[in-house]
């Protein structure tokens, strides 16, 4: 699969978990930040957002200073999850 593809995937799963009805996948930018001025996500949303990185593709944040970096866009947590997956192949 191409990473465009991965990122459509990856918004459809944040779309799901979070249960955003009135958003596509269209609406939410690679770069558009998740908390804040960008979605609008809170904290409870980043719990939603870690569990949905460990069910669909096996992936922990051990660090919260760490999770923070990895959840701020589309962009960081597709490197997050690129990354992981390296990982995985290595082992």
């Amino acid at each position: 699969m191409d990473k465009e593809a991965e990122k459509l995937k990856l918004k459809e799963h944040i779309i799901r978990y979070l249960n955003l009805l009135q958003v596509t996948p269209d609406d939410i930018k690679d770069d558009m930040p998740m908390f804040r001025e960008g979605l609008g996500l809170d904290s409870i949303d980043s719990i939603e957002l870690v569990v949905m990185l460990e069910r669909e593709y096996g992936l922990k944040i051990e660090n919260p200073k760490e999770g923070r970096r990895i959840l701020t866009d589309v962009n960081s947590m597709m490197e997050f999850i690129e990354q992981g997956r390296a990982k995985q192949n290595e082992a």
